[in-house]
């Protein structure tokens, strides 16, 4: 019952000057913030990652524009997070992945009739189901 109706993003006093949208760090720059740059000076390391769930002092926020453009100081290593929600890009390990599976399933199915009840392969007890090169694994905790 003594809860708000205003949603979080609601201020109490209303203004046209202050916007809910989180702004990019840079001078100069109205763009909307899409990642965050952190420091580990201890490490030298800056850190750019998705954005950050609320603004934090020694933070930066950062537009598309200038996380792409980021650099570091020399000696200075700069690490870039994935947003899980950013379309990867496929790697070697991806390819490689796709054409074993490929290869798996255009084998002919011989080999598992011919198997039969004899089989030499060991049965893992944590396995529960198997179709092809893919086996479903009973839970840790079950």
């Amino acid at each position: 019952m003594g809860e708000s109706r205003r949603g979080p993003l609601k201020s109490a006093v209303p203004s046209n000057v202050v916007s809910p949208v989180r702004r990019c760090s840079r001078t100069a720059c109205g763009r909307p913030a899409v990642a965050t740059l952190t420091y580990v000076y201890a490490d030298s390391t800056a850190v750019l990652g998705p954005l950050a769930t609320y603004a934090e002092p020694h933070c930066y926020d950062l537009c598309a524009e200038h996380s792409e453009r980021l650099t570091a100081p020399r000696g200075w290593e700069v690490v870039r997070l994935l947003d899980g929600s950013a379309p990867a890009r496929p790697s070697g390990d991806d390819l490689e992945a796709l054409a074993n599976a490929v290869r798996e399933a255009a084998r002919p199915q011989q080999r598992a009739a011919g198997a039969g009840g004899g089989g030499s392969r060991s049965v893992d007890p944590m396995e529960v189901a198997r179709r092809g090169h893919l086996r479903v694994l009973r839970s840790p905790d079950n």
